[in-house]
């Protein structure tokens, strides 16, 4: 019986990697474009095609099965009409929308996508998460792979390392390190930061049971100058990243806009997961769904600002903590279930965790009994006091607890090792 389960693993498995050779080269197209708007208004409007020489992701696990993300893309073969590709994600422009900003000010920010370079010519069509949770079309844009206007020159050709060196790239999680903010003199504490935090997130539950699965490679992209722009100092860097704190005008939340360099600087290596780390000391720092994770080197808490940002970029892991100063207002629509897999609102919890809460558990979940229940639904997260509520009383994405990832967020982030790795 386990003979027969092997041998019908392994022809699925045979199957997909014959759809991937069917429909892609191995490597990656990049599409870059701008996101412009308001609070309530979308524009997108195309900058380039890039043709990129390695592709990191899996080559059987190609529809992602998970609904996360404020915004997704599919690519259509044009002429079957098959979904051969898609995948969610999310991007400060959407967070900025939020904002009180947004209201009174329109503003663009460079955002862009990577799949699997296709064969033959495809449709890709970009789609928004409207305010009820449903998606809608904005655009679509058709795709001649063998068009002469796919650029193929790169902006920057930098060495790399190895960190951790788990196997071939279609069947691990590859992670790519990208500095920020450090002298070519620098490249040394870049790989001796790259190393300790490396093993900060290897050690972290579930991490851990996944150490033989998990690539991660450093780019030795140097700055002219060391750290990151500091706009409420007026300490201004000359970065290769370009990078700030006070986004959003929050001390702590340190992010770059600048899409197109994180993404040249990524691809000198096959990546799925992109993290920056920043040269500094100053705690801050930021994760996006299927973005970027960014944070700085040597603050006191850079083992838990790491894995807590990585929980954000990479399984798409709410905030679960509701007392600290944020720029978004109404950032959650009460009358419907976050994305999130790790905060709901109870308005269809059947979605989320509730089949891993004992049986006898009050629901919602009182604070005095969170001895007694590690697993329910307590209320307060999604940066909100009232009506969303979180899988236990403390966890990884709530406080400042290293490798404190609460059942629920330990069981979203196995499934998406499991999706890269399978």
């Amino acid at each position: 019986m386990k003979n027969l389960l092997f041998l019908f693993i392994w022809l699925i498995s045979l199957n997909a990697s014959a759809q991937f050779e069917k429909y892609f080269y191995n490597k990656t197209l990049r599409i870059d474009y701008m996101h412009a708007g308001t609070a309530d208004t979308d524009v997108y409007a195309l900058d380039e095609l890039i043709d990129e020489p390695f592709w990191g992701g899996s080559k059987t696990n190609l529809i992602c099965p998970f609904n996360y993300g404020n915004y997704k893309f599919t690519l259509t073969d044009e002429a079957s009409g098959e979904l051969i590709y898609s995948k969610g994600y999310s991007s400060l422009f959407a967070e900025w929308q939020t904002t009180a900003e947004a209201r009174e000010t329109t503003r663009s920010y460079p955002e862009n996508v990577v799949m699997p370079y296709p064969k033959k010519p495809v449709a890709v069509d970009f789609y928004k998460r409207k305010r009820d949770g449903e998606w809608e079309k904005q655009f679509t844009l058709k795709v001649d792979p063998k068009s002469y206007f796919i650029k193929k020159e790169r902006r920057h050709e930098f060495p790399h390392f190895m960190v951790n060196d788990a196997g071939k790239p279609e069947e691990c999680l590859d992670i790519v390190f990208v500095p920020e903010g450090y002298t070519l003199a620098e490249m040394d504490k870049f790989k001796a930061d790259s190393k300790r935090l490396a093993d900060f997130l290897l050690n972290c539950k579930p991490f851990d049971e996944y150490k033989g699965k998990i690539n991660i490679y450093g780019v030795e992209a140097p700055s002219a100058e060391s750290g990151a722009d500091i706009p409420g100092k007026d300490i201004w860097k000359k970065t290769i990243l370009n990078s700030n704190f006070y986004t959003f005008d929050i001390e702590r939340y340190l992010t770059t806009a600048d899409m197109k360099s994180v993404r040249d600087v990524a691809a000198n290596v096959p990546y799925d997961q992109i993290c920056v780390i920043a040269n500094s000391q100053i705690y801050g720092g930021g994760g996006i769904y299927n973005h970027y994770a960014l944070f700085t080197s040597d603050n006191p808490f850079a083992n838990y600002v790491f894995v807590h940002e990585f929980g954000h970029s990479f399984a798409g892991l709410g905030d679960e903590y509701y007392n600290s100063e944020v720029a978004y207002e109404d950032f959650y629509n009460l009358s419907i279930e976050p994305w999130e897999p790790n905060i709901t609102t109870l308005v269809n919890f059947e979605t989320k965790w509730k089949d891993m809460v004992p049986e006898g558990t009050p629901i919602p979940t009182p604070e005095k009994d969170k001895d007694k229940y590690a697993v329910g639904a307590y209320e307060g997260g999604g940066y909100m006091t009232k009506g969303i509520f979180r899988p236990a009383h403390d966890c990884t994405m709530k406080s400042l607890s290293y490798n404190n990832f609460c059942p629920v967020c330990q069981k979203a982030i196995r499934e998406k090792i499991e999706f890269y790795t399978r």
